[in-house]
């Protein structure tokens, strides 16, 4: 497929340093071959592209990257979560297949069919979801070869509103949602995120969105692994849906770049 951009792109920082900024959702990438398994029209995929869309949040970590004392590696996905979904189960311990939103979605934010019934998701979970899960395994390992240890920052955001998808949507929905892993998210770690993201407003635990992604090699089994989701309420850095960024931009990447710098340490 010639169309078909690098599925994901794993950039170097220092070769001391143990922070992995890990941007999953921010491409509005989807290649010819894959578009074709789609029902939605051009209009109503790029309306829920701005819906799913994490936008920005590749730019916000660069950002953050460029501002940390020690420069940090990035993991970012090029392409759309409507290919693939790399931080979810791509089996039945996933939640979201309640709702049509497992590896391979089938169902849209709105819970419109996004792709058919029966849809064969295997071949979408080789081409794309096996390699990327692989690739961020051998990231972590070589930070922890490198350093003894690693730290996965993963940087979301949210919207201002509940979607209809959300199976957790009624709870605070704070300018930073911190989500946690009760193995993988030290104190230390949870109480650096919240003095680093202060001056962006109110931060929250848990909520809309829980849990940090850790490769499964490592998941409850390596302490030296450590990790943390950051989820950015949207209408604090950008026009809701699917808009340009503001200057908020700038104050969450000085805040982001002050977490890595604390970890740093």
């Amino acid at each position: 497929m010639t169309d078909v951009p690098p599925s994901f792109a794993f950039l170097p920082g220092a070769a001391d340093s143990p922070v992995i900024l890990h941007v999953p959702h921010s491409s509005r990438e989807i290649p010819a071959a894959v578009r074709s398994g789609i029902v939605l029209d051009d209009t109503g995929l790029e309306r829920e592209l701005d819906h799913i869309t994490d936008a920005h949040t590749a730019e916000l970590a660069e950002a953050a990257a460029h501002a940390a004392g020690l420069t940090p590696w990035r993991f970012v996905n090029r392409l759309s979560r409507l290919v693939v979904d790399p931080e979810r189960f791509p089996d039945e311990r996933e939640e979201m297949l309640a709702v049509g939103m497992g590896a391979v979605y089938t169902r849209t934010t709105h819970k419109e069919v996004l792709r058919p019934d029966g849809y064969d998701a295997g071949p979408l979970i080789e081409r794309y979801f096996r390699p990327y899960a692989e690739a961020m395994t051998e990231a972590v390992a070589g930070r922890l070869a490198a350093t003894g240890r690693a730290v996965i920052i993963d940087v979301h955001s949210y919207p201002r509103a509940p979607l209809p998808y959300e199976l957790h949507g009624a709870g605070p929905r704070p300018a930073v949602c911190l989500g946690t892993d009760p193995f993988h998210t030290p104190s230390g770690l949870l109480d650096a995120a919240r003095e680093a993201f202060a001056p962006c407003g109110e931060t929250g635990l848990d909520s809309p969105f829980a849990g940090t992604y850790v490769p499964l090699e490592f998941y409850g089994k390596r302490a030296e692994v450590t990790a943390l989701m950051v989820e950015i309420r949207r209408d604090t850095y950008m026009s809701e849906p699917g808009g340009p960024a503001g200057p908020g931009l700038s104050r969450l990447a000085s805040a982001l770049g002050a977490l890595v710098d604390a970890v740093t340490r």
